[in-house]
């Protein structure tokens, strides 16, 4: 059921079938998988007074919501199966699929069955869940094809829940399985039938869960070659798109090999620089991409303790990175960093709360969101020295899932209802 629709809000409907535009949203991080959104949405909107509509989803996920041609996926539990939903740009429900019986998350306020978010290359919308269902939909709500990746491939032995989320390369759909205990590999299957074009294995010893990670690779140009950078078991690798073979790795980010140092946020890059959370939140890292074999030496920029990450990924754009840290002492603390040589430009604090950040931030023209745990959204406009004119907003519900910004709209996913706000 649909509460506060706005009869006046719509897409602009300028994208087409057959390609995604920069004012889509169309993977988890967006347009430029960074959390860079193209919309105008002002720092200073009152999210409580500018509700456009709330739907009721019909079950608890993480996933974030993904947007292309005006319709609005997401994935959900229906019932005890994995779900996919579409909705237009006014809230309306077009349709709801299932793929198969759902696999609970392990009961941690932040698990769940839908943590991997949809993802889509502007004809095809591809879905993936902790139970190992990864399906291809048309926009129409068709089922292409579905494969369960663990009934096929191995035995997920992930200590939590999983996390990373599919993504498109011009070859094919990428998938990344990394984990200590089980088998870790790429996987790249026909985009139009599912059929596999190739699988490598993306094995490194590591200590006990180190080796656990639930990020989402990239695929970017790299030295004129589309590429795929993971992030993962204390390793940063480039793959080709066509093979999937090893081009070049960058380690020594834990050469003692310690526990527990499993990976959640992923990195951002920008101007041919990775910058990469590792160490539970408290190291970054930048490391210049390309090159060949073993790059560590080559590749490793710099490293700092002055800011971190453990479950928020940064944003980035134009050779800075903002980071912020979502835990600890110095949780809320948003820096932003040169990519290249690691400079802090400036420091700010997001007025301190009890619980902590899952959801990554996201930036629009010069505003800056980030989701706090208990439904507390802070928005803020990003001046030169730091952040300015910081506003908290209440959302009433959990937000574990990152904002989506698109067509001068934000979109929530809550842990009961999906929100859009935006100018009434």
């Amino acid at each position: 059921m649909r509460e506060n629709v706005s009869a006046s809000l719509c897409f602009a409907s300028i994208l087409s079938l057959t390609a995604v535009h920069a004012d889509d949203w169309p993977s988890w991080r967006g347009p430029t998988a960074n959390g860079v959104g193209k919309a105008d949405v002002p720092s200073d909107l009152s999210l409580s007074e500018n509700l456009l509509w709330k739907v009721k989803l019909p079950g608890r996920g993480c996933s974030t919501p993904v947007v292309v041609d005006g319709r609005i996926f997401v994935t959900s539990p229906i019932g005890k199966e994995d779900g996919v939903l579409a909705f237009d740009s006014a809230g309306k429900e077009l349709w709801r699929k299932t793929l198969g019986t759902l696999r609970p998350g392990r009961g941690q306020r932040v698990g769940s069955s839908a943590n991997s978010s949809p993802v889509t290359d502007g004809k095809t919308l591809f879905t993936y869940f902790k139970s190992g269902e990864l399906g291809a939909f048309d926009f129409e709500g068709k089922e292409l094809w579905n494969l369960n990746v663990f009934d096929k491939y191995g035995e997920d032995k992930l200590w939590w829940d999983v996390g990373t989320s599919p993504v498109v390369t011009s070859k094919g759909l990428v998938l990344a399985v990394m984990q200590t205990d089980g088998k870790s590999f790429l996987l790249c299957l026909d985009k139009r039938t599912g059929k596999e074009l190739w699988k490598v294995d993306r094995k490194f010893e590591t200590g006990v869960e180190s080796g656990d990670a639930y990020t989402t690779p990239h695929v970017v140009d790299v030295d004129g070659r589309e590429t795929i950078v993971v992030w993962g078991a204390d390793h940063l690798t480039g793959h080709s798109v066509e093979t999937g073979e090893q081009l070049w790795v960058c380690g020594g980010f834990n050469p003692k090999k310690l526990k527990a140092w499993r990976v959640i946020a992923s990195p951002v890059i920008t101007d041919g620089v990775a910058v990469v959370p590792f160490g539970r939140g408290e190291f970054t890292a930048g490391v210049k991409l390309g090159g060949t074999g073993d790059i560590t030496e080559s590749a490793s920029l710099w490293r700092s303790t002055k800011c971190g990450s453990d479950s928020a990924t940064p944003v980035a754009r134009d050779g800075l990175a903002y980071i912020l840290n979502d835990s600890g002492k110095d949780r809320g603390k948003v820096t932003c960093v040169e990519a290249g040589t690691g400079e802090i430009k400036w420091q700010s604090k997001l007025p301190r709360g009890a619980q902590i950040y899952y959801s990554s931030p996201v930036i629009s023209g010069d505003t800056f969101l980030a989701a706090r745990e208990d439904g507390t959204v802070f928005s803020a406009k990003i001046g030169s020295a730091g952040l300015e004119n910081v506003q908290e907003h209440e959302i009433g519900e959990d937000l574990i899932a990152s904002p989506v910004v698109v067509d001068d709209m934000i979109l929530l996913r809550g842990g009961a209802h999906l929100m859009a706000f935006g100018r009434k």
